[in-house]
């Protein structure tokens, strides 16, 4: 096994469609007069959605099935979002990749190692010249946000948590071209990341809901209120005294990541009041869908 291919093409499947989602959420709350920057997050996302046709093309048949089955990539609900988001905001949206994705198949590609290299090191390359572009963009309207210069419907918290969201995609690509790897990480350190992610998800949810919405509205804040707290937590263990922690974090994960498919279920089949687009449901349980895998394997590996 090439891990150079397999972590590149399992990198890509998950975080393009991530990029381009973050694209879209970004193009859609700017206002009427901001046309050049609903442009540029437009550009954005077209180009990740070509990075991600790319990336399922080079990878159908040659990623693991335990990805693939994670729902990480793709869930149930994803294609149907898709299209209930491009008929609320317009955006075209090419679902043809996700219908790619939901059929894709594992370990029985075959090998022709020159052309992996060249094909993966050409989409490693594309991906960082993006991410560069992509990372300065949001960096900048995060400043133009907290100066009260741009007005969008994206909470500044939001606009610093996808940058940093691509500031690890982009870390663990520059990782892989270095040293055609990603190395096991720090533990610690990927479960304080994500953490965070999962928490600041619970603050979105939150205010994202219709205040009629009590029930869910208090669900949210007591996730929040759990990340808070597991947080707080490990910031007073060392990486050692952190491995009696993961059996918690996998099971509140879980529930967590039950709490969004009911939630994504809703808003896409508008039975859940709120201002979330079905897209960005369905993004947040992709990524907790992510996560929950990387706590199981580390589980399985300790």
């Amino acid at each position: 096994m090439d891990y150079y291919f397999i972590q590149s093409l399992e990198l890509h499947l998950f975080f393009a469609r991530i990029m381009k989602e973050h694209a879209l959420f970004l193009q859609t709350g700017f206002q009427m007069k901001n046309a050049k920057r609903i442009q540029k997050a437009g550009w954005f996302y077209k180009q990740f959605e070509d990075l991600l046709r790319e990336a399922v093309k080079t990878a159908d048949g040659l990623v693991s099935r335990k990805f693939l089955e994670s729902q990480e990539i793709v869930t149930d609900f994803t294609f149907f979002a898709e299209r209930k988001t491009s008929q609320l905001t317009g955006a075209a949206i090419d679902s043809q990749i996700t219908k790619h994705e939901l059929k894709m198949q594992s370990d029985f590609g075959s090998w022709d190692v020159p052309r992996l290299h060249r094909k993966i090191g050409k989409i490693n390359r594309r991906a960082l010249q993006l991410l560069d572009g992509l990372i300065a963009f949001k960096e900048q309207l995060y400043r133009e946000v907290t100066q009260c210069r741009v007005f969008t419907a994206n909470y500044p918290l939001l606009i610093q948590h996808i940058t940093r969201e691509a500031k690890l995609y982009r870390s663990f690509i520059r990782k892989l071209e270095k040293n055609r790897q990603i190395c096991e990480e720090d533990i610690r350190e990927t479960e304080l990341f994500w953490n965070r992610i999962m928490m600041e998800h619970a603050f979105f949810i939150r205010g994202l809901l219709d205040p009629t919405e009590g029930e869910l509205i208090d669900t949210a804040d007591q996730f929040a209120g759990e990340y808070k707290r597991l947080l707080e937590e490990a910031g007073k263990k060392n990486c050692e005294t952190m491995k009696d922690m993961k059996g918690k974090t996998l099971e509140l994960t879980k529930r967590y990541r039950d709490f969004k498919t009911a939630g994504t279920k809703g808003i896409t089949e508008c039975q859940i009041q709120s201002i979330i687009l079905p897209l960005l449901a369905d993004h947040v349980l992709r990524e907790a869908n992510h996560y929950l895998r990387l706590l199981k394997d580390c589980i399985a590996h300790n």
